[in-house]
């Protein structure tokens, strides 16, 4: 079946778009868009347990969100070209786009969700200590992207004890400078959800982060 087909366009659409995930992987914009999605509850604030139990079923907290995405990409654009292929071989037609997308959509979810466990399995498990957010404060953090400035904070990759990255907004102490991506900082006080670093260089740099 030609995957160009009108009725393959949600499909088609799936691919292109795993395709875009694959290339922000290689260039290592995925981790950053990781960090965004990563949401630490402040001051203790924990998910209630119907949220928990719709990740779980979903097979959200199993792997990174990006690979999840990926992977539901895939299900969900196989089943669909797969299924259109078999309903033309049987009926002589295959099912228009939309109904198509809502079929193949319903059968990605389970599927997905019983696929993340066995790649749950295998991938390396991040630490999910839980930790007070001022627990960060006098760690080294490395600014990723952009830069921050007075007023204007920039986000910032910090490891806690437990070897578990957060991403954290930071902005610089003193406020007549400047940190720029790849600078590293240490982390001297906070303020709401902003922390406020001083650029050095530090010694321990490569064993905490």
């Amino acid at each position: 079946m030609n995957l160009l087909e009108p009725h393959n366009l949600p499909f088609l659409i799936a691919f292109a778009l795993l395709a875009i995930i694959a290339l922000l992987q290689v260039s290592g914009v995925g981790e950053a868009i990781e960090g965004a999605t990563e949401i630490d509850s402040p001051d203790g604030l924990e998910m209630g347990s119907f949220g928990e139990a719709l990740t779980t079923l979903l097979g959200l907290g199993r792997v990174p969100l990006l690979i999840w995405l990926a992977a539901l990409l895939f299900v969900f654009a196989t089943v669909g070209v797969i299924g259109q292929a078999v309903l033309t071989n049987m009926l002589g037609a295959p099912l228009s786009a939309g109904w198509a997308a809502l079929a193949a959509g319903a059968a990605a979810l389970p599927l997905n969700s019983l696929a993340m466990r066995p790649i749950g399995a295998i991938m390396p498990k991040d630490e999910t200590t839980a930790i007070d957010i001022d627990d960060l404060v006098r760690r080294d953090a490395e600014i990723q992207i952009g830069t921050a400035r007075a007023g204007s904070p920039a986000r910032a990759k910090v490891i806690d004890m437990h070897g578990q990255a957060h991403f954290v907004m930071v902005e610089p102490h003193d406020q007549t400078l400047e940190l720029n991506a790849g600078d590293t900082v240490l982390l001297v006080r906070r303020e709401g959800q902003t922390f406020y670093g001083v650029h050095y260089e530090s010694p321990l740099l490569g064993l905490n982060t």
